[in-house]
C-alpha cells in the first residue's frame, strides 16, 4: 500500500514520543487512500515540511509565507508523492534555491493545522510530516512567489520571529536531541 512508508515512520515516531497523542493523524492516513493528494478536501491532506538548518546547525531557514503572511518553516504539498521526506526536501529546495539534504530520515514532528478557505479551496487541514534537514552547501537564497522573504534565524531567536507553537516545538525537539 502506498501509505505503508508513512505509517511505518509514524510508528517509529510514536515509539520515540509515546506521550504525544497522534491517533487522529494516524487514523487519517489509515482511512484516507487519497491522503497525499492536494485536492483531498474531506478532512485535508498530507504535507511535508522541515526545520532547515544552516551548515553550522545553529540557524533555521524561515519563510515569510505569501498566502498566510506569517513566518513559517519551509514545506508544502505532497502532490501525490507518498514519501514525506522526499516532499520536505523537494519543497525546501524549491522554496530556497539551495541544495538540501536530510540529517535523519525519522520524523521530527507531526502537526495538524487548519488552513482557511482561499479562492476555490475550502477550509481544510494539513497533516504535516516534519523532518530535520540541512543545507548541503551554502549559497544564495532565491525568493519564489510563495514567499515574501526568506531569512536565517538563530535557533535561540526563533521565538522572536514567530509565536507559532508548532514551530517552537520543532526547535525544542531538535535542541533537546542535541543535548542528550
Amino acid at each position: 500500500m502506498h501509505r505503508d512508508k508513512l505509517l511505518t515512520l509514524i510508528a517509529g515516531y510514536t515509539d520515540r514520543y509515546p506521550d504525544e497523542d497522534i491517533s487522529r493523524f494516524r487514523h487519517f492516513v489509515e482511512r484516507q487512500p487519497r491522503c497525499f493528494e492536494r485536492d483531498c478536501w474531506d478532512d485535508g491532506h498530507v504535507t511535508g515540511s522541515a526545520v532547515v538548518l544552516d551548515s553550522a546547525g545553529t540557524s533555521m531557514l524561515m519563510t515569510h509565507h505569501a498566502k498566510l503572511g506569517r513566518w513559517l518553516q519551509l514545506g508544502g504539498h505532497a502532490d501525490g508523492d507518498p514519501d514525506p521526506l522526499r516532499v520536505a526536501c523537494r519543497e525546501a529546495e524549491e522554496e530556497s534555491g539551495l541544495s538540501i539534504v536530510p540529517i535523519q530520515d525519522e520524523i521530527l514532528d507531526l502537526d495538524i493545522h487548519a488552513i482557511p478557505a482561499r479562492g476555490p479551496d475550502p477550509a481544510h487541514y494539513h497533516y504535516d510530516v516534519r523532518f530535520l534537514l540541512q543545507v548541503e552547501r551554502p549559497g544564495s537564497l532565491q525568493l519564489t512567489r510563495e514567499s515574501l522573504a526568506l531569512r536565517w534565524v538563530l535557533l535561540d531567536d526563533v521565538a522572536s520571529v514567530t509565536s507559532e507553537e508548532s514551530i517552537l516545538r520543532m526547535v525544542r525537539k531538535f535542541q533537546e536531541s542535541t543535548t542528550h
